[in-house]
């Protein structure tokens, strides 16, 4: 993919940087592969707003995406699509007995390439394999963390991890945090890097632009009314006046670390803070 800029003919043009999608092969999606997408707006089955900064934004249907990667046998690539959902491209591929799959489009692959899975393929981009049989080095995506279930990590726009090391059924790998975590060897993973590697100097312009997404404006604390936040009142720019930043509901922010899953500690080895 590629950025185009925008000459200023209007405040919210000056500032915008946008995709190219020159990389995208079709603006139709396989109709076999999408399913309905409703909107929640932040609300829980009660009605109530659980998620604040939601609401409407461009209609969208979901695309199924194989993220399992066990189906036997190889499959051509026939396009590289735009996926509403997320920020990598995915692509559709088709195996020889006919059967079509959505997948992550790695970095790289493109329109007629040949893509397979199992541990007796070459290690290629687009293919996928077990981490236990990958060698030391090789960049990988879509990465497991429980076998079978399909990939969990690693599959925004850019993103990719390295297999470290083997060691006692379990393989090393460094994800984009530069967090060190072990994984069951038997996991699966899809070589290569995600696709749409200039995602992230992408430059939105206007509040609209997020309004189309289905992200709602937000308000700062400091902003507000002393009922309605911990930051709030005072005379003119006041200070938030408390030890640490705090959310609406007077809990630490901006930086706190929530993480309470002792079951896995064990298998990180360096945590991202520790960089």
């Amino acid at each position: 993919m590629g950025l185009k800029e925008y000459k200023p003919t209007s405040p919210g043009r000056r500032d915008t940087v946008a995709d190219d999608y020159k990389d995208i092969t079709t603006n139709k999606p396989e109709k076999s592969l999408l399913a309905p997408l409703n909107k929640k707006g932040g609300r829980n089955n009660r009605g109530r707003i659980t998620v604040r900064h939601r609401g409407g934004g461009h209609k969208r249907r979901y695309r199924i995406i194989d993220f399992k990667r066990d189906k036997a046998g190889t499959a051509t690539v026939m396009s590289i699509e735009y996926d509403p959902n997320r920020s990598a491209r995915i692509a559709l591929v088709r195996f020889e007995d006919g059967i079509k799959k959505y997948i992550v489009a790695p970095n790289g692959v493109k329109v007629g390439d040949i893509v397979a899975s199992g541990d007796d393929v070459p290690v290629t981009t687009g293919n996928s394999r077990s981490l236990g049989s990958l060698p030391t080095g090789t960049l990988i995506h879509n990465v497991e963390v429980t076998p079978g279930k399909g990939g969990q990590m690693v599959k925004s726009a850019g993103a990719v991890a390295q297999v470290m090391a083997h060691e006692s059924g379990y393989t090393l790998i460094r994800l984009p945090s530069g967090e060190m975590r072990r994984l069951l060897s038997n996991c699966s993973a899809t070589v290569g890097q995600v696709s749409n590697l200039d995602h992230k100097n992408e430059k939105l312009g206007k509040a609209g632009r997020n309004r189309h997404r289905g992200r709602r404006p937000s308000v700062r604390g400091a902003a507000m009314n002393p009922d309605a936040h911990p930051h709030g009142g005072g005379e003119g720019r006041a200070g938030i006046g408390m030890p640490g930043p705090k959310t609406p509901w007077g809990q630490p922010a901006l930086g706190k670390r929530t993480r309470r899953n002792k079951k896995t500690n064990k298998f990180i080895l360096r945590r991202r803070y520790d960089r």
